[in-house]
């Protein structure tokens, strides 16, 4: 019961972060759509071209998670301070991320630079796939723009990591990534018309809301006073 609470959290998260999907992944999207000849058939192609490249993304989230959560599963029976203290980061980073999606403070751009030594060298990679072909090239572009620096994947790698289980927080990360899809899936087929919602600023403002008040519930000592 534990456990679904969270995979429905882990995609409640990535839903909410749709709108900081499409400013991170919505340029690649419409760089696929754009590379798709049109004509007879184009929709279906479009649809396949764009499930295999989040098939891609999602796959690296949850090897992320994967190797996340091997780490916090380690730290948990080495130290507690320690897991105690990286709880307490998770949640802090749940805080900012909701802070920035809300626009109201960008301080989460600072960590996402922090991963954009990872990117410098994964990007060229990506470069000579584009302009993408098949559903191989889709899926092989999704695989590699899952190590974008991306403040909100960082954010929930970090939480996932408290799972205690190494592929419990792979399972974490797959669910967040299907969260992300419905904000990734209207950019790419549906452009500017279907994700206006998403970038819309009352829209923005309850999703930080939400997740702020998340992040504040996942701090250690807030869960202490729930028990």
């Amino acid at each position: 019961m534990e456990h679904t609470l969270e995979l429905s959290t882990a995609f409640i998260i990535g839903l909410l972060g749709g709108t900081h999907c499409i400013g991170m992944c919505g340029g690649i999207t419409s760089a696929l759509s754009m590379a798709i000849p049109t004509g007879e058939g184009y929709q279906k192609r479009l649809l396949l071209t764009l499930l295999s490249y989040n098939v891609g993304r999602i796959s690296s989230y949850s090897v992320a998670g994967l190797i996340v959560g091997t780490f916090g599963w380690l730290l948990a029976d080495q130290s507690s301070v320690v897991f105690l203290g990286l709880r307490t980061f998770a949640a802090t980073l749940l805080v900012l991320m909701g802070i920035y999606i809300a626009g109201w403070g960008n301080g989460l751009t600072l960590i996402e630079k922090a991963g954009s030594t990872l990117w410098r060298k994964v990007e060229p990679y990506s470069k000579k796939i584009l302009p993408v072909k098949d559903l191989r090239g889709a899926l092989l572009l999704g695989m590699l723009w899952g190590w974008l620096p991306c403040g909100l994947v960082y954010s929930t790698l970090v939480w996932s990591s408290m799972a205690n289980a190494p592929l419990s927080s792979a399972a974490l990360m797959m669910a967040f990534g299907l969260g992300t899809l419905p904000a990734i899936l209207t950019t790419g087929l549906l452009a500017e018309r279907a994700s206006s919602l998403l970038k819309n600023k009352g829209f923005k403002a309850m999703s930080g809301t939400l997740l702020i008040i998340y992040g504040v519930w996942s701090f250690p000592f807030i869960q202490s006073l729930a028990v």
